[in-house]
């Protein structure tokens, strides 16, 4: 091999072709955690040794919902809150597609959550990665559905009173087949909890973890991208398996609370189209 091919094989990152090189460099603020997640999604394709022209990315409205736009598979940027019924679309029409759904946690349980709940009720064969980052990062910091007691944004510039969701909990009282929470720290826990997504069948749910130090860290006083991470490090604990999902909500504000990971749901049931 001669000096220039060892240069160009030396700046060819083994997903590549996995990505959307026109579209790179991305959009999202310093010290967001949606690139890691867009990672962890394309090796678990490359890993999951399913024909990448056999996956299909269907994201929704958010600074999540630009993850169909970089990854170079079949993708659908859907409208708001409806990501989860253009993926079932596509899951009940060709079967043998792999389809994943990722989105943000306002998109996929605020307006959207009336899809969520019967996606997973019907156990529909969906991947669906939330990206959790506790309000609207997009559209102004505003509270959603998962934003914790206390923390502050735009519509509750004292601190939010709603009682949020507590995701996994949602996902498995709803019939999912698969649920599991990480962090954008815990890369290759995520990953292999998407990976594992992708060789069930029926509906399954991992929630991750990740930074809006633009919208939400800045306001709650977490500091920036890698504070938040380093966050995750001092206060999460894994128990995979756990049962006690109802009890495993987060209060990210609360310092002295400790947020559990694990992959907490892995079983069989009849999917929608068995």
């Amino acid at each position: 091999m001669s000096t220039t091919q060892e240069q160009a094989a030396a700046i060819i990152h083994p997903f590549d072709h996995l990505m959307r090189a026109d579209r790179l460099p991305h959009i999202m603020c310093a010290g967001c955690g949606i690139g890691t997640v867009i990672h962890g999604y394309a090796r678990a394709i490359s890993e999951s040794g399913i024909d990448p022209d056999k996956h299909v990315c269907v994201s929704g409205i958010g600074c999540s919902g630009r993850a169909a736009g970089y990854v170079n598979v079949d993708s659908y940027h859907t409208t708001h809150g409806r990501a989860l019924p253009f993926a079932l679309g596509i899951a009940v029409h060709n079967p043998e597609l792999t389809v994943t759904v990722i989105s943000g946690d306002g998109d996929l349980v605020a307006i959207g959550g009336n899809h969520f709940i019967h996606a997973a009720r019907r156990n529909a064969n969906l991947n669906v990665i939330c990206i959790n980052n506790f309000n609207y990062g997009m559209t102004g910091g505003q509270v959603g559905p998962t934003t914790p007691v206390g923390a502050i944004g735009t519509t509750a510039p004292q601190g939010a009173i709603e009682q949020p969701f507590n995701l996994p909990h949602l996902a498995k009282a709803a019939g999912a087949s698969f649920v599991a929470r990480w962090t954008i720290l815990h890369v290759r826990q995520f990953m292999d909890a998407v990976l594992r997504s992708m060789q069930k069948n029926g509906f399954c749910f991992t929630e991750v973890l990740s930074p809006c130090p633009t919208s939400f860290g800045r306001r709650n006083k977490l500091g920036e991208g890698l504070d938040e991470v380093e966050l995750y490090r001092q206060r999460c604990r894994i128990e995979n398996g756990a049962e006690n999902l109802e009890e495993l909500g987060i209060d990210i504000v609360d310092h002295e609370q400790t947020i559990t990971l694990g992959n907490f749901v892995d079983i069989e049931r009849p999917s929608f189209l068995s």
